[in-house]
């Protein structure tokens, strides 16, 4: 578990790393920045930098943390990225289905996935799902598929919110979480995107 400056969540954990770009949203990848500077550091689960990488060594790790957290799975990765296979999200599955007293968050920019397997999993009530929203052609359409999915809570994190997403569509929806982009090359965040968010969610 790695503590986290993240303001929604309190732990993350990245039973796999690495990822792929995919939409405007990645242009900028933290994740990818970190995994290079990681690699350079030598740290071990690096050792293939942003490449995606399975790391089964880190399954059980959440079973160790016995006070109750809410948990960012896979800062560093996405779960459901094409090359993750069924039988390994299933394992993960099935760690967050044992580990009853910490609040799991699955965020994913990989809706369609999502969407297809969803019904192979158990998505006991502390596994929230999400989707990345960032701007309009890729984000709203990810909405409509995280409906899709039996989770308790289902969430987007609208983040880095690229465009005003106009009217969003909330219903199913008990979580939005909305930021602009940080770091070099910084696209602009207009304050009324947010403020278009807050009011639709109130």
């Amino acid at each position: 578990m790695a503590e986290t400056k993240i303001e929604w969540t309190d732990a993350t954990w990245n039973p796999v790393t690495g990822c792929g770009k995919i939409s405007p949203g990645c242009k900028h990848c933290y994740a990818e920045k970190m995994a290079k500077r990681l690699k350079a550091m030598g740290q071990a689960n690096y050792a293939n930098g942003f490449a995606l990488t399975l790391q089964p060594h880190m399954l059980e790790h959440p079973l160790g943390w016995k006070k109750p957290k809410m948990i960012f799975v896979n800062s560093m990765s996405d779960l459901f990225h094409k090359d993750v296979p069924l039988d390994y999200i299933k394992r993960v599955f099935n760690v967050m289905n044992q580990a009853h007293w910490h609040t799991f968050q699955v965020l994913t920019k990989r809706a369609d996935r999502l969407a297809e397997v969803a019904h192979e999993l158990n998505w006991t009530p502390n596994i929230w799902a999400g989707v990345s929203v960032e701007d309009r052609k890729y984000g709203l359409i990810r909405i409509d598929l995280l409906r899709i999915v039996p989770a308790a809570i289902r969430m987007l994190s609208c983040e880095p919110l690229l465009e005003d997403l106009g009217e969003v569509d909330l219903t199913g929806i008990g979580w939005v979480i909305a930021g602009g982009e940080s770091g070099p090359g910084a696209r602009p965040m207009h304050p009324d995107w947010a403020r278009s968010l807050r009011d639709q969610c109130q």
